[in-house]
């Protein structure tokens, strides 16, 4: 995602149309010319990230009984916890915080998506599905490193 589409989806707090504007509205003390992310909720890589962990702990909750507890938990914790390092992150004052809690995602993204191969070489997930999974996890770790490039550029 190039950084004209990361100003137009509004994924960094606050952040105005252009580096100019944004220090042009800072300086004159006048409201950013573009809607502004009020919570972690309104970003869109939040919002897919929340979406997919529900599609991922539903179907882990149709693995064998014995996965429940053991592939199917795994799998439900790392879904989870992509969008939740997104909201912790959010929530720090400091950027570098922020930054560490979309790095995190990231890592999460990646044990989820370790988890789903397992899940289909154990033949509990069929490989289109896994294939539409991986390709929706990987759309969301780009969009995270273009955040991430976004906040460390803002923040230099």
């Amino acid at each position: 995602m190039g950084s004209g589409a990361m100003r137009e989806s509004g994924m960094i707090p606050g952040e105005a149309i252009s580096d100019t504007a944004r220090h042009s509205a800072r300086i004159a003390g006048a409201p950013s010319p573009e809607p502004v992310n009020r919570s972690y909720r309104d970003l869109d890589v939040y919002q897919r990230l929340l979406q997919l962990h529900l599609e991922v702990h539903k179907l882990s909750l149709a693995f064998p009984p014995f996965e429940k507890y053991e592939l199917g938990s795994q799998i439900r914790r790392s879904s989870n916890s992509a969008p939740a390092n997104v909201a912790e992150g959010w929530g720090n004052d400091h950027y570098r915080m922020y930054l560490l809690g979309v790095f995190r995602a990231i890592g999460e993204i990646q044990e989820t998506q370790h988890h789903l191969q397992v899940a289909m070489h154990k033949q509990y997930l069929e490989a289109d599905r896994h294939r539409d999974l991986h390709a929706k996890y990987e759309e969301c770790r780009r969009m995270l490193r273009g955040l991430a490039k976004r906040l460390k550029e803002a923040n230099q």
